[in-house]
């Protein structure tokens, strides 16, 4: 069975990530550039308070952050306490 992805905006995802480490680097229109000092690199678009599409959403845990959606969705309920 597959894991079920957290509905998230682009907003709050950039504040999880921040909270991760990562580190804005730049932002161009609506897409705001992170890194992490161990080298990850992600763009997340943040339009409005809109969620993010579960396919981006899914490919930035998965390749940009380099997390199982299981460990993502650990970390998402841990930190939100």
């Amino acid at each position: 069975m597959s894991t079920k992805l957290p509905v998230i905006s682009g907003k709050d995802f950039i504040r999880l990530l921040l909270l991760l480490g990562f580190e804005e680097t730049r932002v161009n229109g609506s897409h705001h550039r992170l890194k992490h000092p161990d080298g990850r690199v992600t763009t997340v678009p943040v339009h409005k308070n809109d969620d993010l599409p579960k396919g981006l959403l899914r490919k930035i845990i998965r390749e940009d952050m380099e997390l199982e959606l299981d460990d993502f969705n650990r970390l998402l309920t841990r930190l939100k306490k």
